[in-house]
């Protein structure tokens, strides 16, 4: 019988026996027992199925890594330490040295700089593109060696809706996946898979968690890409580190996330703990509800923003005035998420004088969870990038992104006012 996503977050993934837990338990363990060793060599041969060391599996992460698979509509997904353990895998799992990925630029600062020096690093070659970039642009952008895409259906901190099928569109053209970090809309707002997209990743530790309490990422794999169009070896040749094994003979459909757990996570080791998963699972069962607060919440306090002729500037979804409105409402009819950027007038300086004078909203270094927070990326999140990388993904020196929680919405609009105020 197939759910309402709402009624997923509460039920997907896990179905518990007669005499067995309602919710899903923590299994604090590194390691299971068998009673042959015959059983845990065709474990180790992915011969059979089961639980042998957490590092590559785990009763607990793959229960909620099934629920976020069934959240996006995805075949598999594997729980990983973070939003950036993440995306480097989702990249490293099908790209190696000398291949080549199209990216746009404006993404979340943490991950330009892995893409832009650790990957780069690696020999993995990235073209970032400008987020207006055309169609011809785009599809200038790929090479021969390309073989992967990669977005954030709305960027951190600059709120650029990306135009995900036309990103699908030209990565399938040059037969290579598109892979969407979607950690802002979540999958309540947006299931990019719906959109042609092939690989969908989290940073779990925003709003899938929802309480700042677990760091955490997630992979999942829609189970339609072709990876046997001879561009992908690593998928469709024999992997001798486990006996010759064909990921898309033996695995089909979920071929890319079983090679991402038994390949990568076997060697990175950047497995989410039980009690972290735990956690998110707590989070993911009113992700539903409170993802339409936040939405709510953001909305009344962009207007107000709007509306104050000390803000030089707001950027938000939401708003009619916004030049991503159309498609916002395209892509996320029911709201995109609870993220505010704007522009304090009198640059920089006046803006961190805002900050300083700000009560109920704290200064932190985090976004999306069920309390309304502050940053100034220019000096923090995005530090690493000099004054020309900052333009071309958005942020300006009078950047403040602000997260909207879940507090009643007048007190954050009173907070915001007296910090105003006191410039």
């Amino acid at each position: 019988m197939s759910y309402h996503i709402n009624t997923q977050c509460l039920q997907a993934g896990y179905d518990p026996k007669n005499g067995e837990p309602r919710v899903v338990p923590i299994f604090q363990s590194t390691t299971f027992k068998y009673d042959n060793a015959a059983t845990l060599g065709k474990l180790f041969d992915l011969e059979a199925d089961g639980f042998f060391y957490t590092r590559l599996a785990n009763p607990t992460l793959s229960t909620v890594a099934a629920k976020i698979a069934e959240l996006e509509g995805g075949v598999g997904a594997m729980l990983t330490a973070s939003g950036q353990a993440a995306n480097m895998m989702s990249i490293t799992n099908i790209c190696h040295a000398g291949d080549h990925v199209v990216c746009a630029a404006a993404i979340y600062g943490g991950t330009f700089n892995l893409f832009n020096k650790s990957l780069r690093e690696l020999g993995i070659e990235f073209t970032f593109l400008a987020p207006d970039a055309s169609e011809e642009e785009i599809n200038a952008a790929f090479k021969n060696n390309t073989k992967a895409a990669f977005i954030e259906s709305v960027s951190n901190p600059s709120l650029d809706v990306a135009d995900i099928e036309l990103y699908a569109k030209l990565a399938h053209a040059h037969g290579v996946p598109l892979i969407v970090d979607n950690t802002f809309p979540t999958p309540i707002n947006l299931r990019p898979f719906e959109w042609g997209a092939d690989i969908v990743t989290h940073s779990t530790t925003k709003y899938m968690d929802g309480h700042a309490v677990a760091l955490g990422g997630v992979i999942v794999d829609s189970g339609s890409f072709d990876w046997t169009n001879g561009k992908y070896p690593m998928l469709t040749e024999p992997d001798e580190s486990y006996h010759g094994v064909v990921y898309t003979e033996k695995f089909g459909k979920a071929a890319y996330i079983t090679k991402c757990v038994t390949h990568l996570m076997r060697d990175y080791g950047s497995q989410q703990s039980p009690q972290n998963a735990f956690l998110l699972n707590l989070g993911l069962e009113t992700l539903f509800l409170r993802m339409e607060r936040h939405c709510q919440n953001a909305l009344t306090v962009a207007k107000f923003l709007e509306a104050d002729d000390r803000i030089e500037w707001v950027n938000f979804p939401g708003l009619e005035s916004n030049k991503y409105y159309e498609r916002a409402k395209k892509y996320m009819p029911n709201g995109s998420c609870g993220v505010i950027s704007f522009g304090v007038k009198g640059g920089r300086e006046k803006a961190m004088q805002f900050m300083d004078n700000l009560d109920l909203i704290k200064l932190v270094i985090h976004v999306a969870d069920a309390r309304t927070c502050a940053l100034h990326p220019a000096s923090t999140t995005h530090r690493q990038m000099n004054d020309a990388q900052l333009e071309e993904c958005g942020v300006k020196p009078n950047l403040i992104r602000m997260s909207v929680g879940l507090e009643y919405v007048d007190d954050i609009i009173a907070d915001i006012r007296q910090a105003l105020d006191k410039i």
